[in-house]
């Protein structure tokens, strides 16, 4: 349902107190929110809740501090950037978007979605194989059960007990929350956390470069959307970006058509002595590391946060999680369409009068928005790094932002026609085929970039800088 009872100063209004609060969080100088202004548009992301405030609040503070950063390397004042909400709304959905040699793929999986349980409703996410695997495994169906054999399994058992019995096989199921009935402590999660380690550190300048980010080089520790989408704006604003991915851990390869524009992609198995070695290598140059795993998952590897500062101080580490960093969730599992799920979204977005399924965000929104946030958070830690010296720990979540947008964003959008993507799609020739693709939303002084290359295979490049 689009909201159309605002006048357009609301409008602005409203747009400006997300675009500042977003900007607080990253711990940004309010001076400079004066620098990042808007150009409108009319039926993007329509939504119960302000999804389309949320979205371009988190690129217009993305964009904001890539300027600050630019502006810092050249030093010149921050200039002035223009977010255009077309752009924001195309690429908040740039998965839908994706076409590869005139193929559509496919974003969720036929056992992926919500079902009826005995009281309630669940949402399950089963687009990994291994995922899928559990997720029958838990319930006692066969390999090859179909939606059929698993609809009839969960409505049998109440919805809390399915995500239980589901969780402890490793699979993914939660239970659709009614609104305000959250069992994550939405209320008590920060939008981004973030903390200098090492005061004594000197400042690490980064000299005038044509782009912001230029010159830094990101480990990419990240799979499927929100993670991805920070790296990839990273490197679309200069940085070398370099993922690495386990062979033993599958990816889906159209999510990395869509994420991987403007990045290198290497295999490497950090249990492997070897690979251990190498990647040892490109960490000692790195200036960032950006993680999308559990708290906890990549300890055992060294990669520990006051670990990783510790080997390596001024460097900037930032994590990404989708339930929290505490709590009895923190450890779990979990993709924006469960959180939507068990945070109340998915029940306040349903349609009809009560009796059908639950809704869902126009957008993976809180995939998209967290990627934004944490690349800003990024952009950001490296200016502070360039004044001040010291590395930095960043911290973000999934469900972080979905209590921003359930409890801290004002409802401004007007009513209007449907949002026209044309303006914000490309075609670029790749490995992989001809990409049909939502072009980039972030602003730059310069005006819109474009990425230096279009995503590649998965794991096909050299574990090396350039």
């Amino acid at each position: 349902m689009t909201r159309s009872d605002t006048s357009p100063r609301d409008t602005r209004d409203a747009r400006d107190a997300a675009t500042a609060h977003a900007w607080a969080a990253l711990g940004g100088d309010p001076a400079l929110l004066e620098r990042v202004t808007y150009r409108p548009v009319s039926g993007g992301l329509p939504a119960r809740l302000p999804v389309a405030e949320l979205a371009r609040a988190t690129v217009g503070v993305c964009s904001l501090a890539a300027a600050e950063l630019g502006a810092r390397r050249s030093g010149g004042a921050v200039r002035a950037v223009r977010v255009d909400e077309g752009a924001v709304a195309t690429a908040f959905i740039s998965e839908r978007h994706l076409r590869i040699d005139g193929r559509k793929p496919t974003n969720f999986a036929p056992l992926s979605g919500f079902w009826r349980a005995a009281d309630g409703w669940v949402r399950t996410h089963a687009n990994y194989p291994h995922h899928r695997a559990r997720l029958l495994t838990a319930l006692g169906l066969p390999d090859d059960g179909g939606p059929d054999e698993l609809a009839a399994a969960l409505a049998a058992r109440p919805a809390r007990a399915i995500q239980e019995t589901v969780y402890a096989a490793g699979g993914l199921a939660v239970a659709v929350a009614e609104p305000g009935e959250s069992e994550i402590p939405l209320g008590a999660l920060p939008l981004i956390e973030s903390r200098r380690v090492g005061d004594a550190l000197a400042p690490r300048r980064l000299g005038e470069a044509p782009l912001p980010a230029s010159g830094v080089r990101v480990l990419d520790l990240t799979r499927v959307i929100a993670g991805p989408v920070a790296t990839r704006t990273l490197a679309l604003l200069g940085a070398d970006v370099l993922r690495i991915d386990s062979p033993r851990l599958p990816e889906a390869p159209d999510a990395h058509a869509d994420t991987g524009f403007g990045k290198r992609s290497a295999a490497l198995d950090l249990a492997a002595p070897e690979d251990r070695r190498t990647f040892e290598a490109l960490l000692a140059d790195a200036d960032v590391v950006v993680t999308g795993y559990r708290p906890g998952a990549l300890d055992h590897f060294g990669l520990a946060p006051d670990t990783l500062l510790e080997r390596h101080p001024g460097l900037v580490v930032a994590q990404l999680c989708a339930w929290g960093w505490s709590g009895p969730w923190a450890g779990r599992r979990g993709f924006d369409s469960l959180v939507q799920a068990a945070t109340g979204i998915a029940a306040i977005e349903a349609k009809g009068d009560g009796d059908g399924p639950p809704g869902a965000l126009p957008a993976q929104a809180l995939d998209h928005g967290t990627g934004y946030l944490l690349a800003a958070a990024v952009l950001r830690a490296l200016t502070e790094r360039h004044d001040a010296g010291g590395g930095r720990h960043l911290r973000l979540s999934l469900a972080g932002t979905a209590s921003w947008l359930t409890h801290g964003v004002a409802a401004a959008q007007v009513g209007g026609p449907a949002h026209d993507p044309a303006p914000w799609l490309a075609e670029t020739a790749s490995d992989l085929g001809t990409l049909h693709h939502a072009r980039a939303p972030i602003a730059t002084p310069a005006g819109p970039l474009d990425w230096a290359r279009p995503s590649g295979r998965l794991g096909a490049d050299t574990p090396r800088w350039l």
